[in-house]
């Protein structure tokens, strides 16, 4: 079992920062690929940005150049840093660490942090 706790959302103006981290704690070891997705009311959760294994990383392309994820060597505590924050990234984030364990792969999600952004 994996568990993940967010912390760092909050209130922020427009163009603003804010730091987002996820601690991993548990059977850690089987973490393949540890990331944040978002979701906003009446809209489909979406990822944002991963990071695997071998510290290869993807972003969505609404906040390439913007956010910047990080980790450890052991992907036990993520971070995600985000700039330069808009109106339309207000959403809940969840943190999100895929596992697998002889061939059976699972995903846990964190409990989630709201992030709003005002204009």
């Amino acid at each position: 079992q994996v568990q993940l706790v967010e912390s760092g959302g909050g209130l922020v103006q427009a163009g603003g920062s804010l730091r987002l981290s996820c601690a991993a704690s548990g059977s850690t070891f089987s973490i393949k690929d540890i990331g944040w997705y978002r979701q906003a009311p009446e809209k489909q959760r979406e990822l944002v940005a991963t990071i695997d294994s071998e510290d290869s990383t993807k972003y969505a392309d609404t906040v390439k150049g913007r956010f910047t994820i990080s980790s450890d060597i052991t992907k036990t505590t993520v971070t995600l840093q985000m700039n330069s924050l808009k109106p339309e990234d207000t959403a809940v984030y969840y943190c999100y660490a895929d596992t697998t364990s002889w061939g059976t792969r699972f995903g846990y999600w964190g409990q989630g942090t709201q992030v709003t952004v005002s204009s």
